[in-house]
């Protein structure tokens, strides 16, 4: 089994899809305006409308801008270099500067325009370092 894809349901496509394409530099692929994808070397992002739930069984199979806890984690070179460059960008959504954390990553921690949690982070310590060499 492989993790492909993860999904954000929104009511406002577009937004998100400019935030992350600001946030990651990628361009998303957008096919149509209910649907995009942001895809990185090992999974997709997929941002798809509010009007998609009929697709998967109705309006209350989920809800735009109500997540609280899944975090989506985005595993970057340098998460300082991250922070500088996006320093302008993120005081809208920062939610925790670089900080390092007990398992040996530095992460940095925002929240899209939803409220979805983001984490860029990069391993430090030589544990998590051999876990994300490829």
């Amino acid at each position: 089994m492989n993790l492909i894809s993860i999904r954000i349901i929104t009511a406002d496509v577009q937004r998100l899809v400019s935030f992350y394409e600001r946030l990651t530099g990628l361009k998303a692929v957008q096919y149509t305006d209910d649907f995009a994808e942001l895809q990185t070397h090992s999974a997709t992002l997929a941002i798809g409308s509010t009007r998609t739930l009929q697709f998967f069984g109705g309006d209350e199979v989920a809800r735009a801008a109500q997540n609280r806890t899944a975090i989506v984690e985005f595993l970057v070179q340098d998460v300082d270099a991250e922070y500088r460059r996006l320093t302008d960008f993120l005081h809208t959504y920062l939610v925790q500067k670089p900080t390092l954390m007990p398992w040996g990553n530095k992460s940095l921690l925002l929240r899209d325009p939803d409220g979805n949690l983001i984490n860029f982070f990069t391993p430090i310590s030589p544990e998590a370092m051999k876990k994300f060499k490829s």
